[in-house]
């Protein structure tokens, strides 16, 4: 009986009555890969689904990631120095930083900067937009729109590139997020930084930060980041939200990054070892501080928001909402009917004695005496034609008019 088995199910194995198996377990299934597991809740064998994940990642890995970041603030609070320190580069070798007099006549100008980073395989294309000379003139009501202009830019060129007829090579160069450097010094947010953020809230991906944190006290920092936010509640100015449109409540790594608005950071790029460990510290005459420690700033939570946790979240976010508003008010502009202008409203107006008036009334002779007067019935009288109002017709129209007949009394 053992061999008749054994020959018609080779892949299967019967246990001998002493070995002392179970014989509910003696029939084992051959091991497929692909259907070698079972859903615990339904009994039902797995497809393979679990794989579109890596497929996904390999796939990833293969194209690479990208990054627009634009970086928005005055000069001096330290913008380069922080864009060095996030992502652990020098795009800024060969800048040459303009003296005082040169800062009073400088105009605000877009520079872009590209680095190629690599970090355990995965290689990403970070692009820097700066804004040197961001309010240093007199008159900043140009610099203001500068930046939003840019991105305009940005989006049109995407658009165009994205309806014409070869669409392999699309160079994406739109801005996914942008760090709006607030200074220190001051009492809120300035005039200037209220028009440049709400020029740019519906175009990019806001993220407002406190630069130069270590020049404040902890105290005065929390009056300060109070005082931020209730101007950006009172002018009403959006800003990057961390909860998503279908979730309902905050995750706790994203509860404490949206409780950290607006980051307060320091820029360093010097390395320091502490007790078996190396950090980045920036180093003043008197000493060093950690940039990396959350007791002296947000340096390390802006990098896990900005990079770690929501980087895919911002360029969705630009790609599906902004993008597409931006594209749905060009389509409309485009297909909306213009108005015919009028050149001349004089010659589109005729005056009225050169229409036809009404006939005029027809003189009766006195009725004779001894005849008596039949008055009409309201049915049978005449009806009266009013005067019109003056009437505008165009050239075209005025030469289509027949010639009008003098009129014959009787």
């Amino acid at each position: 009986m053992d061999e008749s088995l054994s020959s018609l199910f080779p892949l299967y194995e019967l246990p001998s009555e002493d070995e002392g198996a179970d014989p509910e377990t003696a029939l084992e299934e051959p091991q497929d890969p692909g259907l070698q597991d079972v859903d615990p809740d339904t009994g039902r064998m797995y497809v393979g689904l679990a794989g579109l994940p890596r497929q996904v990642h390999q796939s990833c890995m293969a194209k690479g990631f990208d990054l627009t970041l634009m970086v928005v603030g005055e000069s001096g609070l330290g913008k380069s120095t922080l864009v060095n320190s996030l992502f652990l580069v020098d795009l800024y070798k060969d800048r040459l930083l303009p003296s005082a007099s040169e800062n009073v006549t400088q105009t605000m100008s877009i520079t872009r900067k590209t680095a190629a980073i690599e970090e355990k395989g995965i290689r990403l294309r970070l692009t820097v937009v700066d804004t040197p000379g961001f309010g240093d003139a007199l008159d900043n009501r140009e610099s203001r729109m500068q930046a939003s202009d840019y991105i305009k830019e940005q989006f049109e060129a995407y658009r165009r590139d994205e309806t014409a007829l070869n669409r392999r090579n699309i160079h994406d160069n739109r801005v996914h997020c942008c760090l709006y450097f607030i200074s220190p010094f001051g009492h809120g947010l300035k005039p200037l930084d209220v028009a440049c953020m709400k020029s740019l809230q519906d175009m990019v991906n806001l993220v407002p930060v406190v630069a130069k944190a270590d020049s404040l006290t902890k105290a005065e920092l929390l009056a300060k980041k109070a005082r931020i936010l209730k101007d950006i509640a009172s002018h009403k100015i959006k800003i990057f939200q961390f909860l998503c449109e279908d979730e309902e409540e905050f995750w706790p790594s994203d509860l404490e990054l949206q409780n950290s608005i607006p980051f307060a950071v320091i820029g360093g790029n010097a390395t320091m070892e502490s007790n078996d460990k190396c950090y980045l510290a920036r180093v003043y005459p008197w000493g060093a501080v950690n940039v990396e420690s959350p007791a002296n700033s947000d340096f390390s939570l802006l990098r896990r928001m900005l990079v770690t946790n929501h980087m895919q979240a911002m360029k969705d976010f630009t790609h599906h909402t902004l993008y597409e508003n931006y594209r749905v008010k060009v389509h409309q502009r485009s297909h909306k009917p213009a108005r015919r202008p009028i050149a001349n409203k004089d010659q589109w107006t005729l005056p009225n004695s050169s229409l036809p008036s009404r006939r005029p009334p027809v003189p009766r002779s006195p009725s004779p005496s001894g005849v008596k007067k039949v008055n009409r019935s309201p049915s049978r009288q005449r009806p009266h034609t009013p005067q019109g109002p003056r009437v505008r017709l165009c050239p075209a129209a005025l030469q289509a008019l027949p010639p009008q007949r003098p009129l014959l009394h009787p």
